[in-house]
């Protein structure tokens, strides 16, 4: 159960790295002055799983993508399987710190010379009984899950409006906020994503005006490389539709919502019918 939902993503000590120099329009490859017309997508928690689907769907829509994650060696392996060097970057860094939030957007701007949508996937989850939790347990996931956003989107926002002219924020969230399990005790990930929830309500209303839009993606069970050694499809019969999500339809749902000009403040559930009811 412990690798029962798959977007979670560690932080940690920050360590900020770049992509090697793109290669030259010589070889046939984009130079920034092509890159700079592009969609540039910021994704954390994207060395793996559903992040990293997140920027290979990006990229299969051309857009350039700057990664994220704390551990650099991860970070260069999930670039290079990628096949983009051209348009891709990444940091590497702890999104509970503000510094890694500021080098997402330098390092956009510095490679790509623009930024447009921020992808706030990284964060931490397990299943811990209420009266079992640590305060320091705690404290763990409100700076991670939600402390951790919220930095991040501030750095992105500001950058935003020095460009004037807007951009798209899609969070994720989890379909534990309106829905728990009782065989499942998550209080403390569920509160900090909770407010993440909140967040994304309330950001909507107040960059409206700057033409900032703010999603949420609710995912729910999904086959990532984490359910490895586990029977995923056995969980499969908690949603309507009778299968646990691929990750791909996570990366679908993004990839509307940072494109969807007319939608603002609605979290989107990718659960299969599970918070509606049961098959």
């Amino acid at each position: 159960m412990l690798q029962f939902w798959s977007w979670c993503y560690e932080w940690g000590v920050r360590t900020f790295l770049v992509s090697p120099d793109e290669p030259t329009a010589a070889k046939g490859i984009s130079t920034m002055s092509d890159t700079a017309t592009r969609t540039t997508a910021l994704i954390t928690g994207s060395s793996s799983g559903i992040g990293l689907d997140i920027a290979r769907a990006f990229l299969a829509s051309g857009a350039n993508v700057v990664l994220n994650g704390r551990d650099p060696e991860r970070l260069a392996k999930a670039a290079a399987g990628l096949g983009r060097p051209e348009r891709t970057a990444w940091v590497a860094g702890s999104i509970a710190e503000a510094r890694t939030g500021e080098d997402l957007v330098h390092t956009a701007l510095d490679r790509f010379d623009s930024l447009d949508v921020l992808v706030n996937n990284a964060g931490t989850f397990s299943s811990s009984p209420f009266t079992e939790v640590t305060e320091a347990e705690l404290d763990g996931f409100l700076t991670g899950n939600l402390k951790g956003t919220y930095l991040t989107t501030q750095a992105f926002v500001r950058a935003l409006r020095a460009q004037g002219r807007g951009g798209s924020v899609v969070n994720i969230g989890t379909v534990l906020v309106d829905h728990a399990v009782a065989g499942f005790p998550a209080s403390a990930p569920v509160v900090s994503k909770a407010g993440v929830h909140a967040l994304t309500t309330a950001l909507s209303a107040e960059l409206a005006a700057d033409g900032i839009r703010v999603n949420l993606v609710a995912p729910g069970i999904v086959r990532t490389p984490l359910h490895s050694g586990s029977d995923v499809d056995s969980f499969g019969g908690i949603a309507l539709l009778g299968r646990v999500a691929e990750v791909s339809e996570i990366s679908e749902a993004v990839l509307y919502l940072a494109g969807a000009e007319f939608v603002t403040g609605h979290a989107l559930r990718v659960d299969g019918g599970y918070v509606t009811g049961r098959s």
